[in-house]
């Protein structure tokens, strides 16, 4: 009879990044392929890319420019290509040279308190969705409480929330606990407190490195 590998599986993240979200959909993938080998408990845990982004955001052709000087055909040219990567584990995203990139703190506080209502992960992909595919702002709380709402969540306990300023302090300490682990790019996998996976990996990359990890587990 096989046994099945528990893994604990804390994935470091902002839903303003694109390969986290490719990152994500591969990981899901990899581990339906690995069903019957390995069961995961999976954590959100907040890491901005942009913590100092106003309210309103910036356009994404505009910002990436100035942050690391690329040129725009460049921009352009690595958005399709992770517009491919995403589509291949159904993630659609609708970006485009009008795209903005917005603030994200808020969001990491809602899903810090949507892990305790047991459904941070129904919340993470949602918010994936609001960002890439919608091309919404994630900072704007109507999004955001109608966003919880679609998942299940209480949209009044919600709103309370975001309008009180609650997990702010709970977000920030992640962030700098995970930064302090050497956590410095995202998406970042960490696999029973002691293996990294780093990038926004293919399902079959992760499903190799996850099958390799649960039989040293096991």
């Amino acid at each position: 009879m096989p046994v099945t590998t528990k893994l604990k599986i804390d994935f470091v993240s902002d839903i303003a990044c694109p390969w986290c979200a490719v990152g994500l959909g591969g990981l899901e993938q990899a581990l339906d392929a690995l069903q019957g080998e390995v069961v995961a408990d999976i954590s959100f845990h907040p890491f901005e890319l942009n913590p100092g982004m106003p309210a309103g955001g910036q356009n994404g052709l505009e910002h990436l420019s100035q942050k690391y000087g690329m040129a725009p055909a460049q921009i352009r040219a690595n958005r399709d290509m992770i517009r491919e990567r995403a589509a291949s584990v159904g993630v659609v995203m609708n970006s485009s040279d009008d795209s903005r990139i917005y603030n994200t703190f808020d969001a990491h506080r809602l899903l810090a308190w949507a892990r305790e209502e047991g459904r941070q992960l129904e919340l993470k992909r949602r918010l994936l969705v609001l960002n890439f595919t919608d091309q919404a702002d994630p900072g704007d709380h109507d999004a955001l409480v109608a966003a919880a709402e679609s998942v299940g969540l209480v949209g009044a306990a919600a709103r309370a929330v975001l309008e009180s300023g609650g997990y702010a302090d709970q977000v920030r300490s992640e962030e700098a606990l995970w930064q302090s682990r050497g956590i410095n790019s995202v998406p970042a996998v960490v696999v029973n407190d002691r293996y990294l996976i780093s990038g926004g990996l293919p399902p079959e990359e992760y499903e190799r490195q996850l099958r390799l990890i649960a039989a040293k587990e096991a």
